[in-house]
């Protein structure tokens, strides 16, 4: 295979196209705005109606777990006031999906191509557009 689930990790990472490594996932320059395609090696990014679905999941995983809930396990042991708590539990909640958005498209094609690497354009024979 021409792009490995390590290398697919690492582009992944850097919220690059996971077939060839280029940052063109999103617009630059936007902040809501996904490209139908990567334009370096053509992979659909856009998948049409439905496809923000994964990176929605994501982005509410990331979300809920990673940020809010660390917040309320400090409310719990005591070493959070309950203002601050619902203070840091509402910015998080409200501001962290915005902020994320772009890259919960890059670690969901991730996610997906980590486990049907084989599907990447690079690794079906013939396939082209990877960064090595």
């Amino acid at each position: 295979m021409k792009v490995t689930r390590v290398r697919l990790l690492e582009h992944g990472l850097r919220g690059h196209c996971p077939n060839c490594g280029g940052s063109t996932i999103s617009q630059p320059g936007t902040l809501f705005k996904i490209n139908p395609a990567c334009s370096v090696c053509g992979l659909p990014i856009d998948r049409g109606e439905g496809a923000f679905l994964g990176p929605l999941v994501v982005n509410y995983a990331v979300t809920v777990f990673a940020l809010i809930a660390p917040v309320i396990i400090l409310y719990a042991r005591g070493q959070l006031s309950s203002t601050a708590t619902l203070t840091l539990a509402v910015l998080l909640g409200l501001g962290a999906p915005i902020l994320l958005y772009r890259i919960s498209w890059a670690w969901w094609l991730t996610i997906y191509y980590f486990f049907l690497p084989e599907n990447l354009p690079a690794n079906l024979e013939g396939g082209a557009g990877t960064d090595e």
